[in-house]
């Protein structure tokens, strides 16, 4: 049995499935109410988690909840399907299981926040702030452009494409152009994810699958790379440790990179 909410305003249609991640924003209207407005408020959400028992489920699929101040809630588990979370804070809040696929989280901020297990899958995250964040074990495969993902955790995360199922296009994270200094994919999969222009200055790629990623442009200065599966992996003009060179050696453009 679920928790439903019934929405206060219209929602906005859902986007077609055979859309990319990267194509969703294409003609949405960001200032309409619909991915600018709360049709629910933190007492409201505050009000389910309380009547939340085991066997009873919390969805809150495509309702709209931009700009809501839900730091440090317990939302394990929650339906966020489809929903719209622009500019809402999640800081420090526990997500660990949640739903989130084809949700809006564009400028939101779940510093801090515990993403353990959850599924991001054609989500809308450009310029999230995440610093700290744990995305262990999660499956990521949304829009990361701009965001601030400083120190976060990928251990052992799905951020790559899934080969077999190409049904709504080329499918994997885009972190283009993100803050990852520090951040931790240990084991992660990021088989085609996009890191162009990334800043990953430290960041843990040991024993982590980038075959045909794409980091050009990317700095890569004091990255980890013990046991990454690096084939194909674009370096053009990415900046790296000369030092680093051996174990990218099946990377592509490698001779392209800047070295320091």
């Amino acid at each position: 049995m679920r928790i439903l909410f019934y929405a206060l305003i219209c929602s906005a249609p859902l986007l077609a499935r055979s859309a990319s991640a990267e194509d969703m924003l294409r003609g949405v209207d960001l200032a309409q109410p619909a991915y600018s407005q709360a049709e629910l408020t933190r007492a409201d959400v505050e009000a389910a988690l309380k009547h939340r028992s085991a066997g009873h489920e919390i969805d809150l699929s495509e309702k709209s909840l931009n700009g809501l101040d839900l730091s440090g809630l317990d939302l394990r588990g929650v339906d966020f399907r489809a929903a719209r979370l622009n500019k809402a804070r999640l800081v420090g809040a526990n997500l660990d299981g949640a739903i989130l696929d084809q949700a809006w989280l564009i400028d939101a901020d779940l510093t801090g926040a515990s993403l353990k297990d959850a599924r991001l899958f054609a989500t809308q995250m450009q310029r999230l702030r995440a610093d700290g964040a744990d995305f262990s074990h999660a499956r990521v495969a949304g829009d990361l452009t701009g965001a601030s993902l400083r120190g976060a955790n990928f251990d052992e995360a799905d951020l790559g494409a899934d080969m077999k199922n190409q049904s709504m296009g080329l499918m994997r994270a885009v972190l283009r152009s993100a803050a990852l200094e520090g951040a931790r994919f240990r084991k992660a999969n990021l088989l085609s994810a996009d890191l162009r222009f990334a800043r990953a200055t430290g960041a843990d790629f040991s024993d982590a699958n980038l075959k045909n990623a794409d980091a050009s442009g990317a700095d890569l200065v004091g990255a980890i790379w013990s046991g990454a599966k690096t084939q194909g992996l674009d370096l053009d003009s990415a900046q790296i440790d000369a030092a680093a060179a051996a174990a990218l050696k099946d990377a592509q453009n490698l001779d392209r990179a800047r070295r320091q």
